[in-house]
């Protein structure tokens, strides 16, 4: 039984419909979920933590972005959590906000040579870990948080996004 209560905004045009995007977030997000409670011991609360995903475009998540990280240029996958939270804490009732720029992505897939739902599928993961508090701005961080996504979309038929790379 998950314990997430999915909301989805489409905010831009050229995303697929809602109801796509949101069997991709149930498919994508419970997978992670899944992992995250039983590889991780990840607690969750009794009753479902609310997570939003917004799609929405460069434009808003270049706004989005200049206002909460003074980087005033688009990015993939932006991730607000809702409480400051650390991994293997408990949620509260709010997970947070992830938001994510179709051009972007569309881009990031070409240039790396996967679908655009491969691709997609990992910013998910990528964007939720965030919630929980995962970060990659250190290398031991980074490297904890790139083998977490890599197992996860292992598990959902994906390999591994970050082959021949450094951790970022």
């Amino acid at each position: 039984m998950s314990q997430l209560d999915i909301q989805i905004a489409v905010e831009s045009d050229g995303w697929a419909d809602e109801t796509a995007l949101e069997a991709l977030a149930q498919r994508v997000l419970g997978a992670a979920e899944t992992y995250i409670a039983t590889k991780e011991a990840q607690p969750f609360p009794t009753q479902p933590t609310e997570v939003s995903l917004v799609f929405g475009d460069d434009e808003m998540i270049r706004e989005i972005n200049a206002e909460w990280r003074d980087k005033d240029k688009p990015t993939n996958v932006l991730s607000f959590p809702a409480f400051p939270l650390t991994p293997g804490k408990m949620p509260g009732p709010m997970l947070g906000d992830i938001i994510i720029a179709r051009e972007t992505v569309e881009r990031e897939a070409v240039d790396l040579e996967k679908s655009f739902e491969d691709h997609l599928t990992h910013l998910m993961v990528h964007g939720f870990l965030h919630l929980f508090g995962y970060d990659h701005i250190e290398n031991d961080d980074a490297e904890k948080m790139e083998a977490l996504e890599t197992r996860i979309l292992a598990e959902l038929g994906l390999s591994d996004p970050y082959a021949g790379q450094d951790p970022i």
